[in-house]
Order: structure tokens, then sequence, then C-alpha cells
């Protein structure tokens, strides 16, 4: 009996797949939560945390749960939360004004975060005027009902100033208006502040994901964004607005959505020397969350495998719901 072995393949890659420790051997890249940054909102006058229906397990904090989540986020080894402010709603005007106010719901949230857990946590604000504003836009209205940039520059300045006088390690200018990260990183130099940092929202696209997020945040807005968000089409676009972001100071910087754009983010990636973080936004947690609850995919291995794809994208760190559940897995 004679056996023609030419006709067998030499090399085998499933070799390397044969049980879990050799996969995990060969792994070509590892989630770590240090790669993980929280996205957290706090809601003004609430005593309970209030749940976001289009997000199960996720909440608009009150104060205390608030300081419970940053603890929790740093025993699982969480790198940083992101905050986002949610104020009452008597208190929105055109101007967003509770968004400049030492005293308002992003700025306490921030000194609490900072009394709870001091240098443990990176701690990161939104940089921006829409939970802020009665109309819901992330700027100041000119008289035609446009987004006037250069107007909202000098509100997101005195926003600069109020959150790192809070204590508020990183800001995040979210609103795309053109020359935010100059004007911003200026005005934290001019007031002493030159040790806070700048996460440039370099390519923010205007996104049908979002939709779950108006309600987390008590959205006013009216109309849209694709006057000032970055159309889905372009990519081109998204390299200009990084080497602008990079001229201006930008310290990071990040692409959002995540899933949607990982050519996009591969592209930032492999562009720049600096950080480069992904939000994996609401619509993406929904999406995922929604089909696990109906028993259409396993929802653990689902998070993490949408995670992975977003790191071996090339994204250093992650803005996931997900992250003090996921850190604690991986710890």
């Amino acid at each position: 009996m004679s056996t023609t072995y030419g006709t067998f393949p030499g090399a085998r890659p499933r070799r390397l797949r044969t049980t879990p420790a050799m996969r995990r051997m060969v792994a070509e890249y590892r989630l770590h939560p240090s790669d993980l940054i929280l996205p957290a909102f706090v809601r003004e006058g609430v005593t309970e945390p209030v749940p976001i229906s289009a997000m199960p397990g996720v909440v608009q904090h009150s104060r205390d749960t608030l300081r419970k989540a940053a603890v929790e986020a740093v025993e699982a080894g969480v790198s940083g939360i992101m905050l986002f402010g949610v104020p009452e709603e008597a208190k929105k005007d055109a101007l967003g004004t509770a968004g400049t106010d030492p005293d308002g719901i992003l700025q306490v949230a921030i000194r609490d975060v900072k009394a709870e857990v001091g240098d443990e946590l990176v701690i990161m604000s939104d940089l921006c005027l829409d939970e802020f504003t009665d109309h819901g836009h992330c700027g100041v209205l000119d008289s035609d009902g446009r987004v006037d940039n250069d107007a909202t520059l000098e509100r997101y300045a005195e926003m600069a100033q109020v959150q790192a006088d809070a204590g508020v390690h990183v800001v995040g200018p979210s609103g795309m208006m053109d020359g935010q990260v100059g004007v911003i990183r200026d005005a934290l130099d001019q007031t002493g502040h030159e040790d806070v940092s700048v996460l440039a929202y370099t390519a923010k696209y205007a996104s049908a994901f979002y939709g779950p997020f108006r309600e987390a945040v008590g959205s006013s807005l009216q109309g849209d964004r694709k006057t000032y968000q970055q159309d889905p089409a372009n990519l081109r676009e998204s390299m200009r607005e990084l080497a602008l972001d990079l001229e201006e100071g930008a310290d990071m910087v990040m692409v959002k959505p995540a899933l949607p754009y990982l050519d996009v983010l591969a592209k930032v990636a492999e562009a720049v020397d600096v950080p480069v973080a992904a939000y994996q936004i609401s619509g993406e947690y929904a999406m995922v969350e929604a089909a696990a609850a109906n028993g259409w995919i396993d929802r653990e291995r689902a998070i993490l495998e949408t995670l992975t794809g977003i790191k071996r994208a090339g994204a250093n760190m992650i803005l996931t719901y997900w992250a003090t559940e996921v850190a604690r897995q991986l710890g």
C-alpha cells in the first residue's frame, strides 16, 4: 500500500489553533484593562440612578453613584472615565451657560470624582455645549439658526478653563468646530493649566448610531449636526482634520464611532505618533445588547470580539460602556 504524501498541505496554520493555551500564546493582540475608558453620565438633581432604556445596564448617575462607579473602575483596572453632565431642563439656554458655571453639574462631577479617586483614574470631560443648550446643538447659533463656529470657540475656551479649574486631567472637545483644539490649548495654557491634556475628537462622524446617546444626555436637539460633524462618505477629510488637530496641539486623537469607521481608525493610527482613541458609541452598545437579549448572539463573545477588532485596527484606548465589566473579566 502506498501513500501519496505530496497531496497534503505542508503548511498547516491550524496547528496554532489547537488548544486555548496555544491560541493565547500566539495571539497578536490582547485587550488589557488599561486600554479601557468608561463614559459616564451624571444627572443633576437625582438621588438615585436613572436607567437609560435604549442602553440596558447604563444609567444616568446621581452624584453618589458616580463616585461609586469611579471607585469600581479603579478597582477593575480601567484607566480613565469620560464624564458627561446632564443639567436640569430649566437650566438649559441658548448659550449653554450651565456648561461654564463653576457649580454646573459637570464641574461638580469632576470635583466629586477627583475627591473620590484622585489621580488613580484619568478624569476626562466632554467639552461641548450640546448637553447644556436648549436647542441641543454643540455651539452658539447665529441669527439664521446655524452654528456660529467662532462664537462657539469663545464658549469652548471658557469651558476648558472651568473644567480644568475643577480638576480634570483631560478635556475632550467633541463639537467638531474648526480651530477648537488650538483655542482650547491656548485657553488652558494662559490660565495655568499647561498639564491638562487635550483629547481631540479628530474624526467625529454624523452617525445614525448616536441615537441612544440622545436619551442618555437628555438631548434637546432640533435638526441635525451634518454641517459640523463629518460626512460618513469621507476619509481624506479625516486626515486633513488630523493634521490640523496635531498642528494645534492635540495630545491624543480619536475616531468616533468605532466599528463603522475601523478603516479610518487604521489610517489615523498609521499616520501619527500620539495615542489614538476610539469611541464604541451608544448605538454599537445597544445593538449587541439587543441581539444578545433576543438570544441571537453570545453576548460576552460579541463584546470581546468588537473590542479586539477596535484594538487591532490601531486604538491604544477604547471608550466603551462595558469598560468596567470587561476589565474585571480580563483581570
